[in-house]
């Protein structure tokens, strides 16, 4: 039995390891002091860290997938958050195909929804906008929150609800509350996903973001078809280091849910 159980082992190996070495190749090539990129890098060097924090068109990026990021999360939060809630309390049939229809930023392919978004903001003027940003990243960010939040509130039991409602609360005093405070990792697990997924959108920036309001990854795009620059490298490190640091906390937060509904029950 033991023989399967190495050989399961290794493959899980193999498989990860054919997964994360392309992106760790990504580090130590940030840190060369050659001009173009190459590896092993010939020499070390810090200049295409600062050439990146240096560089005012790079910080304007920055600032703007910063924004858009911070702000379409917060968004995803307060619909997926109450789209969840709708879901999970209504027993009609044609409210719950409505979840089909929210997840559909997951299914249908990318190139699609960027084409369909980008011939939606053409006809109503929020081409190469802050607004059209943010709400084409809080379509994209919807699914994981709506997602997440309905795993917790499976786990909760409604009956706190009822016996709070039975005490004189109303149904929206009962939700912060009462259900809130319980389901709280679910939805901050929903909002980092959300996050992560409009920090590193490419497609639909490259079609409808512009001008001043260019974001950072619609930028490393352009950089890398004109010129093959080290400092994408290091954005690139500096982005995957981001993404790492938010699923750990999205782990972190998950254990220490399941750790504190162990010991209450």
């Amino acid at each position: 039995m033991r023989m399967p159980k190495i050989l399961l082992y290794a493959v899980v190996v193999l498989i990860l390891a054919w997964l994360i070495i392309p992106i760790l190749i990504i580090v130590p090539m940030s840190f060369s002091g050659a001009r173009f990129l190459s590896f092993p890098p010939p020499s070390w060097s810090l200049r295409w860290y600062e050439a990146y924090l240096s560089s005012a068109a790079w910080m304007q990026a920055t600032r703007v997938s910063l924004i858009v990021s911070v702000s379409s999360a917060i968004l995803a939060t307060i619909f997926g958050t109450a789209a969840a809630y709708a879901l999970d309390m209504t027993s009609s049939r044609l409210v719950r195909s409505l979840q089909m229809l929210l997840l559909l930023p997951l299914i249908v392919p990318i190139v699609i929804t960027a084409v369909g978004v980008f011939l939606v903001y053409a006809q109503i003027g929020l081409l190469a906008t802050m607004t059209g940003l943010i709400l084409a990243n809080v379509m994209l960010g919807l699914p994981y929150v709506i997602t997440s939040v309905l795993v917790g509130l499976r786990k909760f039991d409604h009956t706190q609800e009822m016996v709070s409602r039975s005490l004189g609360m109303n149904r929206l005093r009962t939700f912060f509350v009462v259900t809130l405070p319980q389901i709280r990792p679910s939805v901050i697990s929903g909002m980092l996903f959300a996050f992560i997924s409009a920090m590193d959108e490419t497609v639909v920036s490259l079609f409808i973001s512009g001008g001043q309001y260019q974001t950072l990854t619609k930028r490393m795009f352009t950089a890398l078809r004109d010129e093959i620059d080290p400092t994408i490298a290091s954005i690139s490190s500096l982005l995957t280091a981001i993404s790492f640091i938010l699923v750990m906390l999205v782990a972190i937060n998950a254990r220490n849910t399941d750790r504190r509904q162990g010991k209450a029950a």
